[in-house]
């Protein structure tokens, strides 16, 4: 592994030489100008839509949330027609929604498309935070272009399309396990996570079974933390959710064999008809690709903190206050493995869940983000690219159309494998993180390119 050169206060003399002069200010504006121009599309698309179309999710939060006000029964709220959407989250969401519905709706629209561009930023900032910082002085210009890149991808923009979650709980997510040091206590921001959709739950037993334990009780502490305080605040819709709703589950989410689920179990549910045989294969297939996709993501994660040992001034992984692998002196390769790890749990998340939709798999971001690096290896470049540009097109939605009684098996056969092409994907990526980059990246030293001179952080040399 290259050794990186120079160290913490040389780079922040830079630093402070660099930022406030007239260039950098420029650089900033363009970062923001790429993307207000490459989102624009986007936001007046979804936001000028007919106005019951409009970011339906955000209206089922602000329902929940007047509920909470009103002392109305949270689970029995239901929108405006023609959606007809129930509440399906833990209460804790639909207290945390109460400011929104505070706002006239036109208002709490903006506000909440600008904070997921502000979370998309956020992650973007962790995922490719090893390219980002290669460019030294052009780095808010090379965030701005990799968030407008992020940005088109087709999960990224039913997330806006939605007015959904999934962008903050990526950004809580990769900011708990892929900061170098943390101030908050490491886990806490998971546990917020799980206690806003219990899907980032898988984040638990990747904190157990990589050795990050103290994490593991701080976001379950959490995550217990804000569950017991929502019960003393609305004791009757807590143990409505717990008891029954969360028990409901395709009854309220939708459809699970829905072209949109892109879990196990939408594809299996595509496949076979309702009843035993469906769902003891579904759970053969959840429990493999449990077992096997945790398998790799502590491979990934293990590989990351081996990296750490013999650098100077990093540390092996100890406690909550410091991550060896996050830390820059470590190099791009221990972050990139660290990152697949948490990438890879990310995807379970998505996989392992009964109800997987298209928009929670902005998780890819993450996986792009590993994939590149800090952008000097081609052949990881190149998957990279193919993998984004993938998830650019809504391709489910595509394998519909050669679906239906007026087309031959032939037509309807692939019109199934497209109509599970993200999912599949998924898996694939699971794959290629786990092994083939771990390999990659285990072998970089023995691998090395003489013809590559060593180069310092902040440079756009290759």
């Amino acid at each position: 592994m290259r050794e990186v050169s120079g160290g913490r206060g040389t780079d922040a003399s830079r630093s402070g030489r660099r930022w406030g002069t007239p260039a950098d200010l420029l650089i900033l504006l363009a970062g923001i100008a790429v993307v207000v121009v490459a989102v624009t599309p986007v936001v007046s698309h979804w936001l000028g839509n007919q106005p019951d179309q409009r970011l339906v999710d955000l209206e089922v939060y602000r329902d929940g949330g007047r509920a909470v006000l009103r002392g109305a029964p949270l689970y029995d709220v239901l929108t405006q027609p023609p959606q007809f959407l129930p509440f399906t989250y833990p209460p804790f969401a639909a207290v945390l929604a109460v400011p929104f519905t505070l706002m006239p709706w036109r208002a709490a629209q903006w506000a909440w498309t600008i904070l997921l561009y502000v979370a998309l930023a956020v992650s973007v900032h962790y995922a490719f935070r090893d390219l980002i910082r290669r460019t030294g002085r052009w780095a808010p210009l090379t965030l701005g272009v990799l968030v407008a890149a992020m940005a088109w991808l087709d999960p990224v923009r039913d997330q806006i399309r939605f007015g959904q979650v999934g962008l903050f709980l990526l950004a809580l997510c990769l900011a708990d396990c892929c900061t170098r040091s943390t101030r908050w206590p490491r886990g806490m921001l998971v546990g917020i996570a799980v206690a806003i959709k219990l899907v980032p739950g898988v984040f638990l037993i990747y904190f157990l079974i990589t050795g990050r334990r103290d994490a593991a009780a701080n976001a379950l502490f959490t995550a217990a933390a804000a569950t017991l305080g929502t019960f003393a605040l609305l004791p009757s819709d807590s143990a409505d959710y717990w008891f029954g709703a969360l028990l409901q589950g395709g009854d309220r989410t939708g459809a699970v064999d829905g072209t949109t689920n892109q879990a196990i179990n939408g594809i299996v549910a595509r496949i076979l008809p309702e009843g035993p045989a469906r769902s003891l294969v579904w759970l053969v297939l959840v429990l493999a690709m449990a077992y096997y996709g945790f398998k790799l993501a502590r491979r990934a994660t293990y590989a990351a903190d081996a990296r750490v040992g013999s650098i100077p001034g990093t540390g092996r992984v100890s406690g909550t206050d410091h991550l060896g692998a996050a830390d820059p002196l470590a190099g791009a390769d221990a972050y990139s493995l660290l990152l697949a790890g948490v990438a890879i749990t990310g995807l379970l998340s998505v996989l392992l869940s009964p109800v997987g939709w298209i928009h929670h798999l902005v998780w890819m971001i993450a996986v792009v983000g590993a994939l590149v690096g800090d952008g000097r290896d081609t052949r990881r470049c190149l998957f990279a690219a193919a993998a984004w540009t993938y998830f650019l097109f809504p391709l489910p939605w595509w394998g519909t159309k050669l679906i239906g009684p007026d087309h031959s098996l032939f037509s309807v056969f692939w019109g199934r494998v497209v109509q599970d092409a993200f999912g599949a994907a998924a898996i694939g990526m699971v794959l290629l993180l786990g092994i083939w980059l771990v390999n990659r990246l285990l072998h970089a030293s023995v691998r090395e390119d003489p013809s590559q001179p060593e180069v310092e952080v902040g440079t756009l040399a290759p």
